[in-house]
């Protein structure tokens, strides 16, 4: 499911070898070394297929100004366009906001439309703020 190129037109980079995969895995399931971030990961399943899909993950971190979480997904190419991602989004901001996260963060390449739209879906709304070639999408949950 990761090893497709097109996963990486807009993100940039090329799929990871099977041993840099487990590599990457490895250290993400570690967890981060920074007492204040947590990482968190899970992969998508169709369950009547018993196919994995593609993942979804947070990168939830303490602040002054309350817990922020960077939000990101992909799905497999061959089952892009079916909705998953967007439940996927939309699950992941709910329970973020359950588990007392402040902000929610998601970076977009301007041209992935397809993104934008499980952003939108999510709840998050484009900044206009650009980062290394990517707008800042944002959700703000009340105190």
């Amino acid at each position: 499911m990761l090893s497709d190129p097109a996963l990486h037109t807009f993100i940039g980079g090329a799929p990871l070898s099977a041993a840099e995969l487990r590599e990457r895995y490895t250290r993400l399931v570690a967890g981060s070394p920074d007492p204040r971030v947590r990482w968190c990961n899970w992969v998508l399943r169709l369950r009547d297929e018993g196919r994995l899909t593609g993942t979804v993950q947070a990168t939830v971190t303490e602040r002054a100004e309350g817990t922020v979480a960077e939000i990101a997904w992909v799905v497999g190419t061959p089952w892009q366009g079916r909705g998953l991602a967007t439940e996927a989004a939309r699950a992941l901001v709910g329970l973020l906001r359950g588990h007392g996260v402040r902000t929610v963060l998601a970076r977009i390449h301007p041209a992935h439309h397809a993104s934008a739209a499980v952003a939108g879906a999510a709840g998050l709304a484009p900044t206009g703020e650009l980062r290394d070639g990517e707008i800042t999408w944002r959700l703000d949950f009340p105190e």
